[in-house]
């Protein structure tokens, strides 16, 4: 290709993301990783894409909604171009209500997610159906409608199909050119940490476990006492996840994914039995706001970051997406403050 515009390095969610948007505005886009698309946290097997609980609303909750109903358009655009599904769903999600004081609050939700959701998505409650459903202690579970599935490394997969179809390349190694945005992942805040000689986020690691059993179509997600399980299109269902603050080995499973597995199939007994078919384990970057970091590099001239996924990274993608490709694009600052890199310093 030409000289590149942009150079993303990173082949993570938000550097795919990121790079596909700036394409689709007509730039120049080159993306670098020399672990190649998806090497690290955004390569995992889980893909829930939930929202917050729809109280003590504040600019990162906005966000992700805005991002959550964006989602379906933008990864219906990456398959069109791409031919690859990325997994996508909005299937919705049920959660356990186990006494009246949940109930309580779980009703007191569903008021405000109908202001707050602007009635694009339901958050209620209703009676725990049968069959593909958590274990309620009431009887009664909260639906909602906005939640989503994705399939995180076949969406990596399409999206770095569609930046080729597109132009643009996908490298393993290759020199910066052009304006240069880091998602780097959690290295790369701890790397953006020393370079600006103080913390500035660090990474998480996570234990998830794969099943082959095969949920009914459109089967909802469960999200019981921290745990998701999240059924795919593809006959499996995907349990995660652990969060470790310490760690020797990023990659490595241990008991702690079997425990995982024995709290999926306490929350929904239809797992018993079901066979294991990969244990994965990885490291997402956490920002010291929590939230994600985006926009320049403080003092670094012509240089930007996009990282900080976290737990939350492929639901933030498309509005990560459309800002940093305002910023990049069209010279358009539209980052919440919350967001911005200094936020975190």
């Amino acid at each position: 290709m030409a000289t590149a515009d942009i150079t993303v390095r990173g082949a993570g969610i938000f550097g795919l993301s990121v790079a596909w948007a700036c394409l689709t505005r007509g730039a120049r886009v080159q993306v670098i990783d020399p672990g190649g698309v998806g090497a690290g946290a955004s390569g995992g097997i889980v893909g829930a894409l939930a929202p917050h609980t729809p109280e003590n609303w504040n600019p990162k909750k906005a966000f992700q909604l805005e991002s959550l109903l964006a989602a379906e358009g933008f990864w219906r655009g990456v398959e069109a171009a791409s031919g690859i599904s990325p997994g996508y769903g909005r299937t919705g999600r049920l959660q356990p209500i186990e006494d009246a004081r949940a109930l309580a609050l779980a009703e007191a939700r569903g008021e405000t997610a109908r202001d707050l959701w602007r009635g694009a998505a339901a958050w209620r409650v209703i009676p725990a159906p049968e069959g593909w459903a958590p274990r309620s202690q009431s009887g009664q579970v909260i639906e909602d409608t906005l939640t989503a599935r994705i399939h995180p490394r076949r969406a990596c997969e399409s999206l770095s199909a569609a930046i080729r179809v597109r132009g643009g390349a996908v490298l393993t190694e290759g020199e910066d050119a052009g304006a240069v945005v880091w998602a780097t992942g959690w290295h790369g805040l701890r790397e953006l940490g020393a370079a600006l000689a103080r913390p500035v986020g660090t990474g998480v690691k996570g234990q998830a476990v794969l099943l082959r059993h095969a949920a009914p179509d459109g089967a909802p997600q469960l999200f019981c006492d921290g745990l998701h399980i999240v059924p795919h299109a593809d006959g499996t269902v995907a349990v995660g996840s652990t969060s470790e603050r310490e760690f020797d080995d990023p990659a490595a499973t241990d008991a702690q994914a079997d425990a995982l597995l024995d709290r999926a199939v306490e929350a929904l007994p239809i797992l018993h039995g079901a066979e294991v078919i990969q244990r994965w384990a990885g490291v997402r970057p956490r920002a010291r706001s929590r939230a994600p970091m985006l926009g320049p590099w403080p003092g670094r001239a012509g240089h930007f970051i996009a990282n900080g996924g976290f737990k939350i990274g492929f639901g933030m993608a498309p509005g990560v997406a459309r800002v940093m490709a305002d910023l990049l694009c069209d010279g358009r600052d539209a980052v919440p403050d919350a967001f911005r890199v200094e936020a975190s310093l």
